[in-house]
């Protein structure tokens, strides 16, 4: 599996679709709406009585595609990136001195997560849950997906946190896998969470209510 994913140059359409590029696992999701869609335009051509349910399917194709994109990101320099394209939701002081970064993520996001530092991953664990909204303080007990990252800093903990319509947390690589800061490391289905919990003495550099990008916001302070 490949792993050098970082310093690519952008390379989208007009409209900010990735050319030829889709995230891994969206096939379950995507392949089904993609195929409808292409039965009812072609059957709309032969019969108007088609051409109704076209509309929707063709619409609802699109907007899969658009979900799916994985565009291509200039990785930022700096210790710590952001995993995730989002809005943060909450800062947190935690009891072990760590502080937690929470980026709120909606389905108009790019929903590919991506390593915050180079290093090595230590742990990949599965934590079932519920799936209440991932704005909801209740998704603290939401399905989650629980990184641990060997790092230059030390052990960096990061969280994937389904929500009421993201039911599939992919992760992309295993443990013991050797990571590059902003590589591609899985995708969340639809509206989520995503948590990076800083070590202590590491100070935040963004804000509640900024808006960040995976690979390039720049999470810590110097």
């Amino acid at each position: 599996m490949p792993h050098s994913q970082t310093s690519a140059p952008r390379d989208g359409s007009p409209l900010g679709l990735p050319k030829g590029r889709l995230a891994r696992g969206a096939s379950p999701w995507l392949l089904p709406t993609v195929a409808t869609a292409a039965l009812t335009m072609a059957k709309a051509r032969k019969s108007g009585r088609w051409a109704a349910a076209a509309v929707p399917t063709t619409a609802l194709a699109a907007g899969m595609l658009w979900f799916f994109r994985d565009p291509e990101r200039e990785i930022a320099e700096g210790r710590v990136i952001s995993p995730a394209d989002g809005v943060v939701q909450s800062i947190m002081p935690w009891k072990d001195g760590r502080t937690r970064v929470a980026i709120f993520m909606s389905p108009l996001n790019v929903h590919v997560n991506r390593a915050p530092l180079a290093g090595t991953v230590t742990s990949v664990e599965h934590v079932p849950g519920g799936f209440v909204p991932a704005f909801n303080k209740e998704s603290e007990n939401n399905e989650r997906v629980v990184w641990h990252f060997d790092t230059e800093l030390g052990d960096i903990e990061m969280v994937q946190i389904a929500g009421a319509v993201a039911r599939r947390i992919v992760p992309y690589i295993p443990q013991g896998t050797k990571v590059e800061q902003g590589e591609r490391i899985g995708l969340i289905r639809f509206g989520s969470r995503v948590d990076i919990y800083l070590p202590e003495g590491v100070d935040v550099a963004v804000e509640v209510g900024q808006t960040t990008t995976a690979g390039v916001t720049r999470i810590d302070r110097d």
